[in-house]
Order: C-alpha cells, then structure tokens, then sequence
C-alpha cells in the first residue's frame, strides 16, 4: 500500500513528525522530489533532529529510505547529514539512491547565490542551496544523472560542453571565476565513490514491493502553494509539490497512491516571498512565531524567521483540493492556547468581491482577508490522547476546520514529539 505524506500550504506545515509518526508502520520511505533546500524537523527518543534530504523514517530499523528518481541530490550533503546521525547514536540507515536521480552540481549553489545577488530588491527569497538551477539545467538537459558517473569517457566529454556555457554567464552576466572542468571532474569521481554502495533501479525496487505488499511511504517537500504549477507562481520552488508527482518521482504507477495524507497547519507560516493573505505583523505575529512550532518559527534549512498569519481557510481547502487529500493531519494546534479569540480567514475580498476560491497570483496579491472569529481554550492541551477529552473550544475550532475545507481531520498533533498525536 502506498501512501503520500504532503503539506497544503507554504511548507513548515509539521510532515517529518508526521512522517516520523507513520514511518512505524512503512517498509519503505521515499523522497519523491526537492532537495537540501527545505528542512523537516523530527523530535523522538534520540533526540531532536532538522532532516534535510533524508526521509523522515530514517529513525527505525526496519526502514528502507529511498532517494528517488525526482530529488535534487547533493552527494556530500547526503553523506555529512547520515554521518551527522550516525554520531548521535542513530543506528545507520538503510539507504537506496536511484540511478535516475540527478546531481546538484557545486556550481547550482554558486548561480543560485549570484542569481540572487544580481536581482537584489527583486529576488526570489531562495535558500540558496542551488535548486532553481538544478530544475533549470535538469529541463535544459545539460544535467547529470548518478549512472552518468559510471562512464568516465562520456561524462569528461559532457563536463566541457557544460563549463563552456556556464563560463559565458559567469564572464559576462555574474563577473565571476569561471569553472574548471578537470576540477570538476575529479570532484565527480569523489561523489561516485560516495554514492555507488547505494545506486539502484529505484523504480524497479519499488514495483516489487509493491507486489510484495510492501508499506511504502512518500515524503513531500514544501506544500501545496508553493508548486510550480498550482502555487503562488513564480515565488514558488522548482519541484512540483504535489502527490501526484510522487508517482513520477519515485517511479510508481499513479493509481497505487491510495492515501494521501495532507499535512495541515493550526495557523498559517511561510518562509520566502510571495502573497500571504492572512499575514500578521508586528507584536502579534512575534507573539505566536516565538510560540510556535517547536522552539519557534524559524526556518530548519535558514533559521529565518517565517512570516506568520491566522488559518487561511481558502488556502488551505484548495491546497487539500490539489492535493487530492484523502484525511488531514491538522498540527501544532496546542501552540493557540493563549488565544482568547482565533481568526480564521474564510474568504478573500478582491476588487470589493468576496471569493472562496484561491486566484491565481495577481488577483492574490491584491486580496485581503474576511475573517470569522471563534472563541478561544485558554489552556494547554498537551498530553491529551483523547479527541473527548479536549476543551469544548479546540473541538469546535478543529471541526470549523474540518468543514471548511471539506476533508476529514483524522490525525491531531498537539505536541512536538511522536506521541503528541490524537487520532480521529
């Protein structure tokens, strides 16, 4: 059985405890798409851990973690982060990397900072960990799959034709020292010697087990609204986000996706730029991003701070909508305890009408935000396991949600570690 494990909003949405939590019970853990550039943060016996580009199941023995065909794959960061487990006393994982996956070269984290350098008031707000140009040269075809490692011949003869269109950026767009292809060659021998104990046909791994009956898992990056196709365009990453492409980038059939999980936020946060309707500022937001999340809202890749706002009821429900959720994990819920009231956005007024679909990205920038208003619990529900058992208040806010949206909630966490969960 395969199930997909996304978030339906702006990312930071809560999916590696998640997935931590589900990984229980899975054989196998993919990651389907992105890179180092997002963080999943994960609280459990060893520890307290910001994953980067290993699946969130890494934590249990009896897990395979895979890298598969559709993620931006930094080779060194790979092995600095299994290392970084290792010396904290988590048994090493069992890791596959696909042959199809790509390389995140040395020179995509170099154009992604000097992209952004050049666009200065106009940038994007990347993590500069060199995404947008590894989509961009993977699209292009001038990027390199891991089996191109294995064919030393042809993969000089690529390097030169690479360096020589990267070198004309770099003299005439950037001002900066142009790359050196027997340099860049060795660095690639070094990657396949890290890489090639764990190179498999990833698709193929995956079509047994599936026939075995294995439990497979796929882990999303980033959420919903920050797609390439159906997010907030362009202040959007370069990987769809989207359950769908979980089948493409892990090679499976479509149709063997028959849960997806949605991974939704109490409240809205959004690390980057881009239009944010329910946004809050001020004491107010500092307020609940210094409350937040687990040690607050701070990027796991940036340590920025993330912008903060109410729950965005449009957002959240065309989120799940493209998600094709099939139930909702609602997270970080017990953070809202100090409120006496909770906004909720559930339409945006744009052009003085009132909408509850989510518009593309310029009617979004100039929506603002229709609240409702729900009273707030005024207590601390950690520890609760049992759904009967929370206040009144928290209860009628989840179901408020739940309504909303049109999807069932059936996962609650209201805590940081594995355990903080209510099931549904």
């Amino acid at each position: 059985m395969v199930r997909a494990i996304v978030g339906a909003n702006w990312g930071d949405e809560g999916k590696g405890k998640i997935t931590d939590m589900l990984a229980k019970e899975s054989d196998i853990i993919v990651r389907f798409q992105g890179g180092s550039n997002a963080g999943h943060t994960i609280i459990n016996n060893y520890g307290k851990f910001a994953l980067h580009l290993l699946p969130s199941g890494v934590f249990y023995g009896h897990t395979t973690s895979v890298i598969g065909n559709g993620v931006a794959l930094n080779i060194p960061y790979l092995f600095k982060e299994i290392q970084s487990l290792v010396d904290r006393g988590v048994p090493k994982p069992k890791i596959l990397v696909s042959d199809r996956a790509q390389i995140l070269m040395p020179y995509h984290i170099l154009f992604d900072a000097y992209e952004e350098e050049r666009l200065a008031g106009k940038s994007f707000g990347s993590t500069k960990s060199g995404i947008a140009p590894f989509y961009s040269d993977k699209y292009a075809k001038i990027g390199f799959q891991v089996s191109e490692l294995f064919d030393e011949v042809a993969l000089k003869d690529k390097l030169s034709r690479v360096c020589e269109v990267k070198n004309i950026m770099l003299e005439h767009l950037y001002h900066k020292p142009l790359l050196d292809a027997d340099e860049l060659f060795q660095t690639m021998m070094e990657y396949r010697d890290m890489v090639a104990p764990y190179v498999c046909d990833v698709s193929k791994y995956l079509y047994e087990a599936i026939k075995e009956g294995k439990n497979i898992l796929l882990e999303g990056q980033l959420g919903s609204l920050k797609d390439p196709d159906h997010g907030i365009y362009p202040m959007v990453t370069s990987s769809s986000t989207l359950a769908a492409y979980g089948a493409i980038g892990a090679g499976i059939p479509p149709y063997e996706i028959k849960n997806i999980t949605t991974v939704v936020k109490a409240y809205s946060s959004a690390v980057g730029a881009g239009a944010f309707v329910s946004e809050i500022f001020g004491d107010e937001a500092d307020e609940l991003r210094r409350r937040g999340g687990d040690g607050g809202e701070f990027g796991a890749t940036t340590g920025r701070p993330r912008r903060m706002g109410w729950f965005d009821a449009v957002a959240t429900r065309y989120g799940c909508r493209i998600q094709g959720a099939t139930e909702v994990a609602l997270t970080v819920l017990d953070v809202l305890g100090y409120l006496d009231e909770l906004p909720i956005c559930i339409g945006y007024e744009i052009d003085g009408e009132v909408t509850k679909d989510f518009p593309t990205t310029a009617k979004l920038e100039k929506a603002k935000p229709v609240y409702t208003k729900l009273p707030g619990w005024k207590c601390d529900i950690r520890g609760i396991r049992k759904y009967e058992e929370l206040p009144e208040n928290c209860r009628n806010y989840i179901e408020f949600i739940e309504k909303e949206i049109g999807v069932p909630i059936k996962m609650v966490s209201n805590g940081p570690g594995r355990d903080d969960i209510i099931l549904r």
